[in-house]
């Protein structure tokens, strides 16, 4: 990519605009992955410039929505420990746990600290070789390679005082989850094209042949958004369910070979726990037993911590595309930037912050 702007020309949207009204006959359902892509759509108003026939719905891309409460609620305890310098991206300091979150254990005395990335807090952790320093590392695919090399990293230095809370799901087990629930709504998928540029997207073609669900990877930008919209309607108005890529700048379907090592050489697939949705089988990834000494759960022996999720928040169902922000009677009420009743509020790829942002 040479310049952002070619992917937000107006008249280049307004062309593929024309195209899809002219592709579209029927009624089709389309989820977005990313968390990034809904705020994209919401920022530039994509719906508007499709045909009302189509509807997009929201899915769980946004790492942040999908830390489950647990997580949330042992990095609270870890945070609270005198002995601890607690490091996290900042997006992860408001998430609501079942009683507070990171910033206001901060304003209580605990040593929080936002990064940049996982090796400010090794080097953070090499610094200060009388404290813990514990990152807390949540994503997908996209944030796994690094937090695994930071790992790496720490053992490099010898560093016996860094350990991470690990928190990483995986893209293809959830729209399985997705796909073959009897609630299902989906007839297409946009795939997060920064996730594939790390894994690829051979794990999409039977999914796409399993579910005859076409598959499209696509970017962040309107014009990636509608090409990749385009590229789905066609299918479906042809009976075609195939994978395609139309994140050909980025993304390849080895995916990035070096970065899937390293990662893999330091977690393993394991089941995990979605915020709102629940336990997918074999859609997270956990430190591995050779690793043991920078697994901060089981440094501080949390591993069977268990927390009730709260029922008011239908965070859930939005992930799955069964309903929409503005369609949960806490939104803008009881739920909001500044008083969020669940992540999706207070991520910065939340859909009902992109919702409460963006929608008129």
């Amino acid at each position: 990519m040479k310049y952002v702007d070619e992917f937000r020309n107006i008249e280049t949207v307004k062309n593929l605009s024309k195209k899809i009204k002219s592709v579209v006959k029927n009624s089709w359902t389309i989820m977005e992955i990313c968390g990034g892509q809904t705020h994209s759509i919401m920022k530039y108003s994509l719906q508007e410039f499709l045909p009302k026939q189509l509807t997009l719905v929201h899915g769980p891309g946004c790492p942040v929505c999908v830390t489950p409460l647990e997580v949330i609620d042992k990095a609270h305890f870890i945070a609270k420990q005198k002995d601890v310098i607690f490091a996290s991206f900042g997006d992860m300091l408001r998430v609501p746990g079942s009683k507070t979150d990171l910033l206001k254990v901060k304003a209580e005395g605990g040593d929080v600290r936002i990064v940049y990335s996982p090796f400010d807090a090794v080097n953070i952790a090499e610094q200060n070789p009388n404290k813990k320093v514990v990152f807390l590392a949540v994503g997908f695919e996209t944030t796994a390679p690094a937090n695994a090399m930071s790992v790496l990293e720490a053992k490099r230095r010898k560093l016996n005082n860094y350990s991470i809370l690990s928190s990483h799901v995986l893209v293809p087990p959830a729209m399985h989850a997705i796909l073959s629930s009897p609630k299902n709504l989906i007839q297409g998928f946009l795939a997060a094209g920064h996730v594939c540029t790390i894994m690829g997207y051979e794990e999409y073609f039977p999914i796409a042949k399993l579910y005859k669900t076409p598959i499209v990877i696509t970017g962040f930008e309107p014009v990636d958004i509608l090409k990749g919209i385009l590229a789905t309607v066609k299918q479906l108005e042809n009976n075609k369910f195939v994978v395609e890529n139309e994140y050909k700048r980025l993304a390849r379907k080895e995916g990035n070979i070096p970065a899937q090592k390293t990662m893999f050489e330091v977690f393993k697939i394991t089941d995990r726990s979605w915020r709102g949705i629940g336990e997918i089988a074999q859609s997270g990834l956990r430190i591995k037993d050779k690793y043991a000494e920078f697994d901060a759960d089981k440094i501080f022996k949390l591993e069977s911590f268990k927390v009730e999720e709260p029922k008011i928040c239908i965070s859930g169902e939005i992930m799955q595309g069964l309903k929409k922000p503005s369609q949960c009677p806490a939104f803008g009420k009881e739920c909001i930037p500044e008083n969020p009743l669940g992540a999706p509020m207070v991520s910065s790829e939340g859909a009902c912050s992109a919702y409460f942002r963006y929608k008129k």
